[in-house]
């Protein structure tokens, strides 16, 4: 297994090269929803726990993102939608932490992205489990929409209405399984950010691909338990190996 470090220059399957801390700039909708824990449960590695959003209901975070920018223009701009579910590494079970926090992370299982270095990209560097899609997003004042179909099939239809934003800067980690080694990688958003907690404003439509059966197993909240946004800065720093 080759070990990254920031200020490392990577050269990808594709022949893109990109720079530790990958700084990207991009336009983000999301949205934190409840779900059923014993599902979401079964869905991480070995070494995380889901977070509690209650004291039944797991978390699972559904980002629409458009990347306008990838390092140095290192590559073509991109779409991604991301599945994370909120896990701790430590063993405890907390219910849900503030999401722009570090003490509480998100394990991406699932990342659709609309091309190929896009995939190599997460894949080779972080071990996000990228695969290629057809993702169209639809912006107007209100809302995102965002409609992810992949091998043909639909997976989701996500809407987020837009929450009231205010310039700040937060940081969060994900959580990857990369060549078989549990990593946490550093995430930093800077930019115009928006939070509203509690909300009605977020609809999930889920399709026919087996992907989307498994987000229906995990029987999503029909009201968010935070609705988010960012226009502005996403910086990836290198994996870091969780110590089990």
């Amino acid at each position: 297994m080759i070990h990254l470090s920031d200020g490392d220059r990577v050269r990808l399957s594709t022949g893109h090269e990109v720079t530790l801390p990958l700084v990207t700039e991009a336009t983000v909708a999301g949205a934190v929803l409840p779900a059923r824990y014993d599902v979401a449960e079964s869905l991480l590695p070995d070494g995380l726990a889901p977070v509690r959003a209650t004291a039944r209901r797991a978390a699972v975070v559904l980002l629409c993102v458009e990347y306008h920018r990838i390092g140095d223009d290192a590559m073509a701009p991109y779409d991604e939608f991301a599945v994370l579910i909120s896990a701790t590494a430590d063993g405890r079970r907390p219910p849900l932490l503030p999401l722009l926090t570090r003490n509480v992370g998100g394990y991406v299982w699932s990342l659709p992205v609309t091309t190929e270095p896009a995939c190599a990209l997460g894949d080779e560097i972080w071990g996000y489990p990228k695969t290629v899609a057809d993702i169209t997003h639809r912006d107007d004042a209100t809302r995102r929409e965002t409609t992810v179909v992949e091998d043909g099939n639909r997976v989701a239809t996500v809407g987020i209405d837009w929450p009231r934003t205010w310039e700040r800067r937060e940081t969060v980690e994900s959580y990857a399984v990369r060549e078989g080694q549990l990593e946490r990688t550093p995430i930093e958003f800077q930019g115009k950010l928006g939070a509203a907690p509690l909300s009605n404003r977020v609809d999930v439509d889920l399709g026919d691909h087996e992907r989307a059966d498994t987000l229906r197993s995990l029987d999503l909240g029909s009201r968010s338990v935070l609705r988010f946004s960012l226009e502005g800065r996403i910086t990836y720093g290198a994996g870091r190996p969780v110590e089990r």
